[in-house]
């Protein structure tokens, strides 16, 4: 299964993130997503799991997304928290896949058997931090996590 995965949006879809994620199953979207244009156009390539950002706050709409989520995708258990500084110390060990956003810094970390990934920010650009999707497969055999720059 592919799964795009996007993060810190900050009220900025780019046409290059759209087209990175054209063909997922699947997408997660980890947070300060900005306005919710953003989920309705990426609800029309695949359904969406979505927690709210710290930059999502006060907003009704957004008063309605979880600060955190726990779901399941090809058998492998995945928890998406906006913040890294949220995810529980102690996680079970069923938890395969760790996803947040929030510092803007891409990152595929893996830890024993566990994926953290950080697709980075895919909004307006932050200091020199690339602008950045990422990609998961998921499958019976495993998952592959790439990052997909989207300017040069």
């Amino acid at each position: 299964m592919k799964v795009g995965v996007i993060s810190d949006t900050h009220g900025l879809l780019r046409p290059e993130a759209l087209a990175a994620l054209q063909g997922c199953a699947r997408i997660v979207h980890a947070g300060d997503i900005g306005k919710p244009e953003i989920l309705e156009q990426l609800a029309r390539l695949a359904p969406l799991h979505v927690v709210r950002g710290n930059n999502d706050l006060g907003f009704a709409w957004a008063d309605k997304l979880p600060d955190q989520s726990l779901f399941d995708l090809e058998g492998w258990q995945i928890l998406l928290v906006h913040d890294r500084a949220d995810v529980p110390a102690e996680l079970a060990g069923e938890i395969k896949v760790v996803i947040t956003g929030h510092s803007h810094k891409p990152l595929i970390d893996w830890r024993g058997e566990r994926l953290w990934l950080n697709p980075g920010s895919a909004g307006p650009r932050r200091f020199k931090l690339p602008v950045t999707v990422a990609i998961l497969e998921l499958g019976p055999a495993g998952v592959e996590a790439q990052l997909v720059p989207l300017l040069q």
